[in-house]
């Protein structure tokens, strides 16, 4: 049998493995599920992730590009003029209004590090890099607790379904920075 060169095969995997959870959750990850998913062998997903944690790791670190890319695409953050409490509940508000679907599969991946242990720097990851931008305007303990607020509030609008106040969060978000 002749081995095909597939250098995306990895990729389609990741990819295969963020519709599974955000289809099945991550109760239905498996590599069998992602291997139909990406219409490749089990045995390819097993090469490329040789256990579960470890594919999870990279849906995880993919998807926590998605805010990332929207608060690299505003720019704002550094700029010293602009309200940082407004600039930050508006990015919130950009993210939590885009694609609803995809903020709750970043959650869930995010929440998973409460029982995998593993996936805990990844998550970690995006805490420190939004507090690093941040912390470019405001110290490291306001900046930490802006992402901390920042955090509870997205999780209190997914989890309950509720509408995102931007008002709401710029006032609470003013409150933290000194």
């Amino acid at each position: 049998m002749v081995r095909r060169y597939d250098p995306e095969r990895r990729q389609r995997i990741i990819d295969a493995a963020i519709r599974v959870v955000a289809d099945k959750g991550i109760s239905g990850l498996s590599h069998r599920s992602v291997a139909a998913e990406a219409d490749v062998p089990l045995g390819s997903t097993t090469y490329h992730f040789k256990t579960l944690d470890e594919l999870m790791v990279a849906a995880l670190r993919q998807t926590n590009e998605g805010f990332a890319k929207i608060v690299a695409s505003r720019g704002t953050l550094e700029d010293a003029g602009v309200d940082l409490a407004g600039e930050l509940s508006g990015l919130l508000g950009e993210w939590l209004g885009g694609d609803r679907a995809s903020v709750e599969l970043e959650y869930e991946l995010y929440l998973a590090a409460l029982r995998r242990p593993v996936l805990r720097p990844v998550a970690a990851e995006w805490c420190q890099d939004l507090a690093e931008r941040i912390g470019c305007r405001t110290d490291p303990v306001t900046a930490r607790a802006l992402v901390a607020v920042m955090d509870g509030i997205c999780l209190q609008v997914l989890v309950t379904g509720a509408e995102y106040d931007e008002a709401y969060t710029r006032e609470v978000l003013a409150r933290v920075i000194p």
